[in-house]
């Protein structure tokens, strides 16, 4: 197996970056690598939505779940949680995939997103997450989510933001995944 590049999107103060053509049945398995998503506002979470082929509104349903760790930079403390708050059961939201990204000039989320066989028409869509951020109150927090798009339809458009404000800055590299 090998990552085969497809695009690139850099934001710069953009409400949000989305994938609008490269997702086919080319390939079973997308990887979205997100490398230091800044948000313009402070404590605001990265998330993302799809489209299934031929809709639009990036709504589609998903059941999901998330677990976090984190540690704090000093000594207040450190976890490992099921994080129930930022589940969806049979919800249409953008799906959370970094909580409370602050957005000092050290602070960032980075991580990867991997979608699977996204363009057949017979089965749910399956997806897993693991991003690391910089929490805005200095945490580092490292969020895996994992779950279901409820939906047959192939998708083949993707669409991230933060939940308010901006993406200050970031890049998005889109990847199929070769047998």
């Amino acid at each position: 197996m090998a990552l085969v590049y497809i695009a690139s999107q850099t934001a710069s103060s953009s409400a949000t970056v989305a994938f609008t053509s490269g997702i086919d049945s080319l390939y079973n398995e997308y990887h979205f690598h997100m490398v230091n998503m800044h948000p313009a506002n402070d404590n605001v979470h990265f998330q993302f939505q799809v489209n299934a082929a031929g809709a639009s509104g990036f709504d589609e349903v998903m059941t999901t779940s998330v677990f976090e760790s984190f540690h704090h930079e000093g000594t207040l403390g450190y976890s490992l949680e099921y994080y129930a708050s930022t589940d969806q059961a049979q919800g249409n939201a953008y799906q959370i995939l970094s909580r409370a990204t602050g957005n000092d000039n050290d602070q960032a989320a980075s991580g990867i997103l991997t979608l699977y066989d996204p363009s057949s028409t017979t089965y749910i869509k399956h997806f897993t997450s693991a991003m690391n951020g910089s929490y805005y109150n200095e945490y580092t927090m490292n969020d895996n989510v994992g779950g279901y798009i409820n939906v047959t339809a192939a998708i083949d458009e993707i669409s991230f933001q933060f939940s308010s404000g901006n993406i200050d800055s970031g890049t998005i590299h889109m990847y199929g995944v070769s047998q």
